[in-house]
This record gives C-alpha cells, structure tokens and sequence, in this order.
C-alpha cells in the first residue's frame, strides 16, 4: 500500500527558510512523477509543485522560491522553501500525483506537516 511520511514543517519568519522532505512506499517511486501540495485553513488544497522525470513545473505564486527535488535511492522527495511569506502557511502533503493549482484528485494523503510563517 502506499504510505507518505512528511517532515521538515515548523515555524518561520518572512523571509526564512525551511526543507521538507516525504518518505515515500509502496509503488515504483523511481519512475513515478511526485508532487508536493498543500492546503490552508478553509482554502481547497492545491498542487505546488510537480517533478517528473528531472522537470519540475511550480505554481506561480511559488515560482523562483520553492525547488523541488527526488532522491531515487532514498526514495524521498523534497521541497526547498525560501523567501517564505505568511501566505505559504499551509499544512504541506506529498503525494504520487503531478498536479498544479487546485482540483486535485488523490485519496491517500499521509498526514502532512504543518508550516506557519508569521513575524
């Protein structure tokens, strides 16, 4: 089954930084495409950034601020977060799926980790 270990979210100040990372199992991660998404309070959850194959494909409101990034032999994806802005608040999710924006479609989300950026 799949399973989806998500780590790395804390607390930051505008500005800061922070690096998740997602331990992935249970289907052939080396060829599959990877995602990071997240979902504020009370905002549908969206996709921020994708990889597939060495390209990565970002929302554009994290464009030239967050890199993704895939391991292949620590089956870990990550997610490099700088200039980070109180509107990056969100609990943070990997998942299997390339998808940007909102409207995702995936029904086994780990169990996140929380980022809060505030001053």
């Amino acid at each position: 089954q799949v399973r989806l270990l998500e780590s790395g979210g804390g607390s930051a100040q505008p500005g800061g930084s922070l690096r998740l990372s997602c331990v992935a199992s249970g289907f052939p991660f080396s060829t599959n495409c990877m995602g990071w998404f997240r979902q504020a309070p009370g905002k549908e959850r969206e996709g921020v950034a994708t990889i597939d194959d060495g390209t990565a494909t970002y929302l554009d409101s994290v464009k030239g601020r967050f890199t993704i990034s895939k391991d292949n032999t620590k089956n870990t994806v990550y997610l490099q977060m700088n200039n980070l802005k109180p509107e990056d608040t969100a609990m943070y999710y990997c998942a299997p799926v390339c998808w940007i924006g909102p409207r995702v479609k995936y029904n086994f989300w780990g169990q996140g980790t929380q980022v809060t950026v505030s001053s």
